[in-house]
C-alpha cells in the first residue's frame, strides 16, 4: 500500500461519516500497526480484499458510537442486532468505495462482523497493517487496512 492508496482511505472514511451523519469525522494520522496489537472495539466489520491486491479492511467502533449513527439515521432499535448490521454495513460501504477508486479488480467480500474487543482479527503475514484512527463526536473508532499486490 503506497501513500496514495492510504490517502484514498482517509478520504473515503471522512466522506462516509460526512455524508451519512452530517458530521465528518476527525482523522488521526495513520499508522503502522502491530499484527498482535491492532485495534478492535465492541464491533468490527471484516472486509476480505482479493483479485489485484489481496488482504483486508475492517472498520472497528465502540456501541456508543453504532448507537448514535443509528439514532441519526432515525433509527430506534438499538439491539446488538442492528450495531452489527450497522458495522458491516460501513465496512461495506468503505470498501466498496475503495474498489471504485482502486479499479474492478479490487474485489471485495461481504462482511464479516466481529463481536467484543477481547476478539482477534488475523492478518496477512507478509502485508503491512495501517490503522487510520479516527473521532466523531469524541468517540474513538479505527479503519484497519492490510492490502498489497497479488
Amino acid at each position: 500500500m503506497d501513500e496514495t492508496q492510504l490517502k484514498a482511505f482517509v478520504g473515503i472514511v471522512q466522506n462516509y461519516f460526512d455524508k451519512i451523519t452530517g458530521n465528518p469525522a476527525e482523522v488521526g494520522t495513520p499508522f503502522l500497526g502491530e499484527p498482535g496489537d491492532l485495534p478492535i472495539h465492541d464491533f468490527t466489520g471484516v472486509i476480505g480484499i482479493s483479485g489485484n491486491q489481496r488482504g483486508c479492511v475492517y472498520f472497528s467502533a465502540p456501541a456508543l458510537m453504532l448507537r448514535e449513527i443509528l439514532l441519526r439515521a432515525g433509527e430506534t432499535d438499538l439491539s446488538d442486532g442492528n450495531l452489527a448490521d450497522i458495522t458491516g454495513e460501513i465496512a461495506n460501504t468503505i470498501a466498496g468505495n475503495a474498489r471504485r477508486e482502486f479499479g474492478s479488480e479490487f474485489l471485495i467480500s461481504v462482511p464479516v462482523v466481529v463481536r467484543g474487543s477481547g476478539q482477534h482479527i488475523t492478518m496477512p503475514k507478509d502485508v503491512k497493517a495501517y490503522v487510520i484512527p479516527l473521532r466523531w463526536r469524541k468517540i474513538a473508532a479505527s479503519l484497519v487496512v492490510s492490502v498489497g499486490k497479488a
